[in-house]
């Protein structure tokens, strides 16, 4: 038997295309053998050796033979034409010379290749016309149709690849193997591409729950990476659990645990899994060597491990984003000034928050303490060098900044359509000293088609976000005097990093550190453009810190945010301070009456929402705020109760 591992992989597949070339050209066999004889000593480069050139040419001969065996012929209707029944007296046609009789005939064990080897290669060579006609006749064997349809699919052509593929998992799944996991994947891209996602909802819970231990593995690590995407890990854990029962064995499922862990930051823990699956695979020794170098590298870097791993099915433009943010991001912290700009803004008592800008005269803060410190207004200040950078950033980057506090310009769309920009930056590492060019990679990332998956928030988001924060907090400390107002025009990228890193750390469920981003935030910009105050009062209550939730309440008296209003009430009741509790409920009523009665009652109709905005005082206001903090009143004892009874 002839094992191709024997000789070098990269030329022996030389060797099968280039005589499926010849074959395709219509040689006979007596030609091809010739062509075979002549040529293949020189394509497995054996020039060099033990063996003499009649060797060598009978070696050749002897796979040329089994090739040809092998190879399934469009004038054969795609199947093979084996040399066989051969006369003892015809000559040998390996190419010795002698009589059949007197050569391989003698031979215990002749060459063999298997024909779907030749078809893997086949198939690359097929022009169209010949490639239908080979699906028409069922020539293709269907572990390899899902060469057919990864072809197709590039192509743009998902309604064939369903068409294709759909009848393989029609009827009994007991004869399909490992083999057909790749063509369970390309019929899910195509549904995705074509919308159809009951049809392959239906298609994964068919598989998932069938008696195909194999295909029910793939088809649960499938439903767990859709979860992954959609950021639910509760189900993406227990469609694991499900794939690790049916597929304990499976490198898929390896991968998939590596990957679920990841996404959610539990690196420790993926590192000392990647360790156990590398031991388990090596002792098995059936796992191709690519996949044990994964497991190698993710023993060390989970997070970078998977972004290589998945390169090939990236978009190119972040495997390069992603290599510049690994050079730019280890870079040293640049030196930032807060330089003072008290021509911008009055000062104001450190510690104190005005309401609004523009605020009326009667929601005045409250009064500072006679030994308040007072806070200056100033703005970040990047050195020469960087501003000179920037410049020339702003000439190639093809966006505008956002409006106002939003975080996606009207032109976003623009960012990926032309990535000239992304060869400034990729030949220029000291952009990432800048935080006006940390503020468009943050907005070319979310505006990025792929935004929502979750490798991109770590591979690219996290790392951009975590620099920021580091030179953002090194030029204005904790324990300083200086703030950075939002209506100074040169401080927002700055508060919009802050911002959008209290939005990633909160999606990834990190409350500690979201929870300091937005104390931060607060601190640096005292007029909260960006109504953080809210999820900010929100969490306190929801931790327990009542002290906290009333010292923020106080520094926005009067405020129109349910959040501060109502979350002042809750705070002191749960305090025990009733009387003061009565109080606040009554100036919270006075601004915005409708709050109670969406929280005192069990069951109540959603009002209609505008997608544009809330009406502070409207019911859509009420509703919201129902729905974000009513469980956490309902926890408290009593005090729905207390509450309907004080407004009715």
């Amino acid at each position: 038997m002839f094992h191709p591992e024997s000789a070098e992989t990269d030329r022996f597949e030389q060797v099968i295309v280039q005589s499926i070339r010849r074959i395709l050209a219509a040689a006979g066999p007596e030609e091809f053998l010739a062509w075979a004889q002549a040529q293949i000593p020189d394509l497995l480069g054996l020039s060099v050796g033990p063996l003499d050139d009649d060797e060598h040419r009978r070696l050749a001969g002897l796979l040329g033979m089994a090739i040809w065996n092998a190879a399934p012929t469009p004038a054969n209707g795609f199947r093979p034409s084996p040399l066989s029944d051969l006369a003892d007296d015809a000559p040998c046609p390996c190419g010795s010379g002698q009589r059949y009789r007197d050569c391989c005939a003698t031979l215990e064990e002749l060459p063999e290749l298997s024909t779907e080897l030749i078809w893997e290669f086949l198939l690359d060579e097929l022009s169209d016309g010949e490639l239908r006609e080979a699906l028409r006749l069922g020539a293709v064997p269907g572990p390899l149709l899902a060469r057919v349809a990864d072809r197709w699919l590039e192509e743009d052509h998902p309604r064939r690849v369903v068409n294709l593929l759909e009848p393989l998992f029609a009827g009994s799944l007991a004869t399909l193997d490992a083999r057909y996991e790749p063509a369970l994947d390309l019929l899910c891209d195509a549904y995705d591409r074509l919308d159809h996602w009951r049809k392959k909802r239906a298609f994964l819970e068919r598989l998932s729950n069938g008696d195909n231990r194999v295909l029910s593995a793939a088809a649960w690590q499938r439903r767990s990476a859709m979860a992954i995407d959609e950021g639910d890990f509760e189900q993406a854990t227990a469609a694991f659990t499900e794939a690790l029962r049916n597929g304990p064995d499976s490198p898929g499922t390896a991968l998939l645990e590596i990957t679920l862990l990841a996404a959610q930051h539990r690196d420790r823990l993926a590192r000392e899994r990647a360790r156990f699956w590398l031991h388990r695979f090596r002792r098995q020794g059936e796992v191709e060597p690519g996949f044990l170098d994964f497991l190698a590298q993710a023993i060390e870097d989970p997070q970078t491990a998977l972004v290589d791993t998945h390169a090939d099915s990236l978009d190119p433009d972040l495997v390069d984003l992603h290599d510049w943010m690994t050079v730019a991001t280890a870079r040293p912290l640049p030196r930032l000034d807060a330089v003072p700009a008290r021509d911008h803004l009055p000062e104001i008592a450190a510690g104190q928050l005005a309401l609004f800008e523009g605020a009326p005269a009667d929601h005045a803060p409250i009064e500072a303490d006679e030994g308040a410190v007072w806070s200056s207004p100033a703005q970040l200040r990047a050195p020469v060098a960087t501003r000179r950078i920037e410049r020339r950033w702003r000439a190639r980057f093809p966006s505008d900044k956002p409006t106002s506090i939003q975080l996606a310009p009207h032109d976003a769309h623009a960012i990926w359509e032309d990535t000239a920009w992304l060869d400034h930056l990729l030949g220029h590492p000291e952009l990432a000293d800048s935080l006006e060019v940390l503020d468009d990679l943050a907005t070319a990332l979310y505006a990025h088609p792929e935004s929502a998956l979750p490798w991109m928030a770590n591979a690219l988001l996290r790392p951009l976000l975590e620099r920021a924060w580091s030179m953002i907090t090194s030029a204005v400390p904790a324990g300083g005097h200086d703030h950075l107002p939002w209506s100074i025009t040169a401080n927002r990228p700055a508060l919009r990093l802050l911002f959008r890193r209290y939005l990633y750390l909160a999606a990834e469920d990190e409350q500690e550190a979201a929870t300091a981003t937005l104390e931060t935030l607060l601190r640096l910009n005292p007029q909260d453009n960006h109504g953080v105050r809210a999820e900010l009062m929100n969490h306190y209550l929801r931790v327990g810190l009542d002290e906290h939730a009333l010292a923020l309440a106080a520094r926005f008296p009067d405020d129109l945010l349910a959040d501060l209003a109502y979350g002042e009430v809750l705070a002191l009741y749960r305090l025990g301070r009733q009387e003061r509790a009565r109080q606040a409920l009554g100036r919270a009523m006075h601004r915005l009456p409708r709050i109670p009665h969406y929280l005192t009652r069990k069951r109540i109709k959603r009002p209609q929402l505008d997608p544009h905005g809330i009406t502070p005082g409207g019911e859509d206001q009420a509703w919201l705020y129902r729905e974000a903090m009513r469980d956490v009143w309902a926890a408290e004892p009593g005090i729905l109760a207390w509450l309907k009874r004080l407004t009715a």
